[in-house]
């Protein structure tokens, strides 16, 4: 290659100083919404410095709305709680004044926003002004359910197919208060803890234990031959809750979501189907209704001693 070759080749690239930058293209109307949409959906996942990450093993729970789920997350302590947002238009209450107490307490800030901010940031229809950033739920061990070594006979709920947040967390509640020792929830297509689901626990998410497993099934026959009864609640048993058999001994409760129910294996791994009484012209109860019923009929007949 010769001088001349060189010397062509190293300046092809140079731009002309005296050529005019070429107009900046323009971004299109649709661009720009898409942009502050993006921008938007970033802000409602977080605001501060939390952030959820959705694994596997990730019960969620780590965004708390509404008043009696917040202060339950402070008074339990159980978990730490990164920040809670205050809407500055909401009325001073006794409830309000604890969480703000509870944080003060455990050193958490508190952050006062407009109420069209905080209506931004929530995820279900009524945050009732206020919203908490806290750690996610630690799912604990099956085996820690199965587990008889305290005094309290163990009552396990396990919900194959609940789809429903807020019927997730209205079971969750409703256990939480009849004495239910642990939850198992499947890790597919369910729900898991999501901020409609926490708010409708309303704080039994903060002691009530809950494991996440993969094949509700495999974990169904695991709990069987550990020495507990399953008892699967299905609308076409012929056996009433009121004539269950093993009421008072240690058992886990099945129950299906609405309309399917649960599903055929693991209805052929309970020892015992049952239904609840029905006169009415509706073919089903929602499965949070029906769950409480059972429950509480268990709680019963123990309490009784048969």
């Amino acid at each position: 290659m010769n001088h001349r070759q060189k010397r062509s080749q190293g300046t092809r690239g140079r731009s002309n100083p005296k050529a005019k930058n070429p107009p900046r293209p323009r971004s299109s109307g649709g661009a720009r919404k898409q942009r502050i949409g993006n921008e938007r959906n970033q802000n409602r996942r977080d605001p501060g410095s939390n952030k959820s990450h959705n694994k596997a093993d990730n019960l969620g729970g780590d965004r708390i709305e509404g008043r009696q789920a917040v202060r339950e997350l402070l008074r339990a302590g159980t978990r730490r709680t990164q920040q809670v947002l205050i809407s500055e238009d909401v009325h001073n209450t006794a409830v309000l004044a604890e969480i703000a107490d509870l944080c003060q307490d455990r050193r958490v800030p508190i952050r006062q926003l407009t109420k069209r901010k905080l209506d931004d940031y929530a995820l279900t229809e009524s945050h009732q002004g206020v919203i908490a950033q806290a750690e996610s739920i630690r799912p604990v061990p099956v085996e820690t359910l199965i587990s008889t070594s305290s005094n309290k006979t163990p009552m396990i709920v396990a919900l194959d197919g609940i789809n429903d947040p807020r019927n997730l967390g209205a079971i969750l509640r409703t256990a939480e208060t009849a004495g239910v020792t642990g939850v198992v929830l499947p890790r597919h297509r369910a729900a898991r803890l999501t901020p409609a689901a926490v708010k409708a626990a309303a704080g039994a998410v903060e002691h009530l234990p809950i494991a996440l497993v993969g094949g509700l099934p495999a974990v169904i026959k695991h709990m069987s031959e550990k020495g507990l009864w399953i008892v699967g609640l299905d609308e076409g048993a012929k056996t009433s809750i009121y004539d269950m058999r093993v009421a008072t001994e240690p058992l886990t409760i099945v129950l299906g979501a609405e309309g399917e129910g649960i599903s055929y294996l693991i209805k052929q791994r309970c020892d015992q189907l049952v239904s609840i009484p029905q006169t009415g012209q509706i073919a089903s109860l929602n499965v949070s209704n029906a769950a409480a019923i059972t429950i509480y009929e268990i709680k019963r007949r123990r309490e009784i001693g048969y």
